[in-house]
């Protein structure tokens, strides 16, 4: 059996893949989805087209055009588009090895280097392994800083301190996207927490129909193309697709601060949020570091174990927008290692289904520490 790394709708079956591609949504989806994440959340909700557009709302809600905001130096490029889109400055803070998340060490060693008035810090919670926020906490309460929650990664999740990753920030917001911890192929959802500084208006545009048929039946495509790859035409179907514009990489997913997710998104995503466990989500990636990682990609490819779609090849990724965002590659020495040696395996996958690529993948594991 072959298994792909093209996210977790990519590789439905059966029943998910009919209740997905059958799913059908009113405007009542929306209001429920907004009522529950008020309720858990406790703020004001706004529903938008991807999680970069939920990013973009959130800071404009809270800070001012130039202002600078502190970014985990190991992300993607969606965080630096909304960052950008907004008229505000990233600063990147350099991650720990053990957790793949900024610290209060790196943030107090961006800060002194940036040497501007920082105002905000996003907190990312990478591949779903939660930050110290305890600490976070303290540190910004200190220095005047405002807390966002970047939650595409950590839907569920409870930090050490027993709160939920969402209850903290001022905001909370969550990417419905591709392989992200709530899946519905695109989508978003914003909470504001805290009273507004700035107005801001909410998402009101239908999606764009080439938008909605490119989420209601990529299961298909992705189906399609795992079948047809054991005649070796899987990947040229994919690509085929991409090309035509038929399948969309998550990277690619165009921010707007008007659009909406489609009605049955809202709703395939309110019952993926009402099955989130109650004492927290575990990690949805697992992760390790490898030496020689493309040989190691060949090895799993000959093991059935296409896994090259992992996050992230650069500290920004993908790969094709780093140049864009002008990384501090010195300063973020961790961020730049972990880039080139990083590994990690989705959880949709059982422990039987990845036990042959766990043999192979510790054959070449590296031991870490943080510079």
């Amino acid at each position: 059996m072959r298994r792909y790394f093209l996210g977790m709708a990519a590789n439905y079956g059966g029943d998910e893949w009919a209740r997905h591609t059958f799913a059908w949504g009113r405007q009542s989806d929306y209001d429920n989805l907004k009522t529950y994440l008020a309720r858990r959340y406790g703020g004001e909700v706004f529903l938008c087209k991807n999680g970069r557009s939920a990013l973009a709302l959130a800071l404009k809600t809270y800070f001012e055009p130039g202002d600078a905001i502190i970014v985990n130096g190991f992300t993607c490029y969606a965080v630096y588009e909304a960052i950008r889109a907004a008229k505000m400055r990233p600063v990147f803070a350099d991650i720990s090895k053990q957790d793949l998340n900024f610290n209060v060490d790196t943030l107090s060693k961006a800060m002194k280097a940036d040497g501007t008035q920082i105002k905000g810090i996003i907190v990312q919670n990478t591949l779903g392994n939660p930050v110290d926020i305890k600490a976070i906490e303290k540190f910004a309460k200190e220095h005047g800083l405002l807390i966002i929650e970047d939650l595409a990664h950590a839907a569920g999740v409870r930090y050490k301190d027993g709160r939920e990753a969402g209850k903290v920030g001022v905001a909370a917001i969550w990417s419905f996207g591709k392989d992200k911890s709530i899946d519905t192929i695109s989508g978003g959802a914003l909470v504001l927490r805290s009273p507004c500084k700035y107005e801001i208006e909410a998402p009101n545009k239908t999606p764009k129909l080439s938008d909605h048929l490119r989420a209601r039946f990529y299961p298909t495509f992705g189906a399609l193309c795992r079948g047809l790859s054991y005649i070796k035409l899987g990947g040229a179907l994919m690509r085929g697709l991409v090309k035509i514009h038929w399948v969309e990489k998550s990277a690619d997913n165009a921010l707007s601060l008007s659009r909406l997710p489609s009605k049955y998104q809202a709703k395939l995503a309110l019952a993926q949020f009402k099955q989130l466990r109650r004492n927290g989500e575990p990690p949805i990636r697992e992760f390790c570091f490898v030496n020689e990682r493309d040989k190691v990609l060949a090895e799993l490819q000959k093991k059935g174990y296409y896994f090259g779609g992992f996050w992230y090849e650069k500290p920004v990724s993908p790969k094709r927008y780093y140049k864009k965002v002008n990384f501090p590659e010195t300063s973020c020495p961790n961020a730049v290692w972990v880039a080139q040696h990083i590994i990690n395996l989705p959880r949709y996958y059982t422990r039987r289904d990845l036990k042959e690529a766990r043999n192979i993948i510790k054959n070449h594991l590296v031991e870490c520490e943080d510079e």
